[in-house]
């Protein structure tokens, strides 16, 4: 009598097998998507700052010059523009005070970055939220 061979090769993968792959990368992405954003932000965040630095430099040079600051309307018609990747994600405003030679540059976030919310600098150094600096 012959023996029934009941062995069969396997060519692929069981729906069980599957699944189990697709819930992994399903919790890897939930864990490092969000991650990411948070990245991008940040790295946003960052180089506002360093337009904020650079504004707060030439506000120190007007003032040399002209005994006060410029507001947004003399920075820009002087030349200065935000470069395009940080337009694309802030706004800015710069509120001189004169009786005390003051300003205070406020960057307000738009788009994606709006859930950033401001950050501000003045004349003194003064930056805030401390927490984003």
């Amino acid at each position: 009598m012959k023996k029934l061979s009941f062995s069969r090769r396997r060519n692929g993968f069981t729906l069980i097998e599957v699944m189990i792959t697709v819930v992994i990368i399903a919790i890897l992405a939930s864990i490092a998507i969000p991650s990411y954003q948070r990245y991008v932000i940040r790295a946003k965040r960052s180089a506002a700052q360093a337009q904020m630095m650079d504004i707060a430099n030439r506000q120190q040079q007007f003032l040399l010059a002209n005994r006060s600051y410029a507001d947004k309307t003399t920075l820009a018609a002087s030349g200065y523009s935000l470069p395009a990747d940080v337009a694309a994600n802030y706004d800015y405003t710069i509120t001189v005070t004169t009786d005390v030679p003051g300003f205070v540059l406020t960057f307000t976030p738009s788009g994606a970055q709006q859930s950033d919310g401001n950050i501000t600098l003045d004349n003194q150094g003064a930056k805030t939220p401390a927490d984003k600096w």
